[in-house]
């Protein structure tokens, strides 16, 4: 778990994260969360990116087994149970809003970007939009911080304790070109 701000990344994570997303990562400020072995499981990013983009999703999740198993729930509808949640409990509606202003204090740390000044990421505060984004958040900021993050990765398949993590460096891909130095969106 890492909230801003993040210790210096390595030339080695930007590009076991290019392996992990199949692309070069960009615009990476950061390693927010790691797999027990050490491996990149949640970036960072830069709330602008360097072509200008706002980019509000600060915590994006990179890990594959962790993506599989967040995207498995996500086709199987549990953002639906997840939304009828907050509509019922006044606590966890409660909460989520406070996983909504922690997010965007973590996101000003990083930079003001007045276009999506209020926005954060998943959804928040109203609604279960993105299970990727919020368990990201959840990875990053620790349990009891965003609620449905961390039923989400309750209920998943994958475990941030459980290392599934396949030889990065054996990746053969035209993504894993990159520096520490570079600014690197995920």
């Amino acid at each position: 778990m890492s909230r801003p701000p993040f210790e210096p990344f390595t030339a080695q994570d930007i590009d076991t994260v290019s392996a992990q997303l199949g692309r070069q990562a960009r615009d990476v400020v950061g390693i927010a969360a790691r797999c027990v072995c050490g491996a990149p499981t949640v970036v960072a990013t830069a709330p602008r990116l360097a072509d200008g983009t706002p980019f509000p999703t600060t915590y994006y999740l990179c890990h594959p087994g962790a993506t599989a198993a967040i995207s498995f729930l996500e086709a199987n509808q549990v953002m639906n149970e997840y939304n009828q949640l907050l509509a019922d409990d006044e606590e966890v509606r409660a909460a989520y809003a406070r996983a909504h202003e922690s997010f965007l204090a973590d996101r000003a740390v990083l930079g003001d970007v007045p276009e999506i000044a209020g926005i954060s990421s998943g959804g928040m505060p109203e609604r279960v939009k993105c299970l990727h984004a919020l368990a990201g958040h959840a990875l990053a900021a620790g349990p009891g911080v965003n609620p449905i993050g961390d039923l989400a990765l309750a209920r998943a398949n994958w475990s941030p304790d459980v290392c599934v993590c396949i030889d990065y460096t054996a990746q053969d891909s035209t993504a894993a070109n990159s520096t520490a130095t570079d600014t690197t969106t995920a």
